[in-house]
């Protein structure tokens, strides 16, 4: 199979095609993903709720990713694998550029950052070392603290204004691609159509150039169903069939639908 790049990513959203992300953590599930073609496999710091049973992503660590990444990558021959920086991996530029560095020598050929504004350095100094990036906003998990929920992110004008705002900065700084997560159907459609690069939503609407879900969460196994998730397995007889329709629904538009969305 011809090993997805981020061209190849980005060339979709110059074709108005759709493409599809989810997450794995070993090599076994990475095979199934790879093997039905999913296009891109992202090694999650989600795997603090999914695979250790934290309350949230705060307690995983560089080692931590890294391991996971390089499990995941043995198994990436078609899929393109992006990894994300942990929590506090990328509070200093320094640190960032080491970390970043781990990742992608563990397998990642992209990572992921959350983060507004304040890592455009950040972001722009990884760009010019070879280092692609993946600029996550809206919801960011790893500021459940100071968010105090988990709740949508650009309801009120003002919050939708800096999302927007810092998703232009980032971009010019050099990320690749961007995530949005949990923020209103109108927001990420704006984004979407306002960035040249490709945008994944998650819980973003369905006018997004791509769609990411935990893949736990699609075969019905985890304990909480957020809104913005759909359990495939329960019209499925094996989980590569689960995951074929997932794939099936993201590209025919079919998913989400507006039960899946927040206005």
């Amino acid at each position: 199979m011809k090993k997805i790049t981020i061209k190849d990513i980005k060339s979709l959203k110059k074709g108005n095609k759709k493409f599809t992300v989810l997450t794995a953590y070993d090599f076994s599930f990475a095979r199934v993903l790879n093997d039905t073609k999913i296009d891109i496999i992202l090694v999650g710091d989600s795997l603090g709720n999914v695979i250790q049973g934290n309350k949230n992503t705060i307690p995983v660590t560089m080692e931590e990713m890294c391991y996971h990444t390089k499990l995941v990558a043995k198994a990436a021959s078609h899929s393109l694998v992006m990894s994300d920086m942990p929590f506090m991996s990328y509070k200093t530029l320094d640190d960032a550029l080491i970390n970043a560095t781990k990742l992608m020598q563990s397998g990642a050929e992209i990572i992921k950052i959350e983060g507004g504004k304040w890592v455009e350095k950040i972001i722009k100094e990884l760009s010019v070392r070879g280092i692609p990036t993946c600029c996550h906003l809206g919801l960011t998990p790893q500021y459940i603290h100071k968010l105090g929920s988990y709740g949508v992110r650009g309801k009120g004008q003002d919050e939708a204004n800096t999302i927007k705002s810092d998703s232009m900065i980032l971009e010019k700084a050099g990320a690749d691609f961007f995530l949005l997560e949990c923020v209103p159907t109108l927001l990420g459609e704006e984004i979407t159509k306002a960035l040249e690069v490709p945008v994944i939503g998650i819980g973003a609407g369905g006018k997004t150039d791509g769609q990411v879900l935990v893949t736990h969460d699609i075969l019905g196994l985890s304990e909480l169903t957020p809104k913005f998730t759909k359990n495939f397995l329960t019209d499925a007889n094996s989980i590569k069939e689960a995951i074929e329709l997932y794939k099936e629904a993201v590209l025919s538009g079919k998913f989400p639908s507006s039960e899946n969305c927040f206005k």
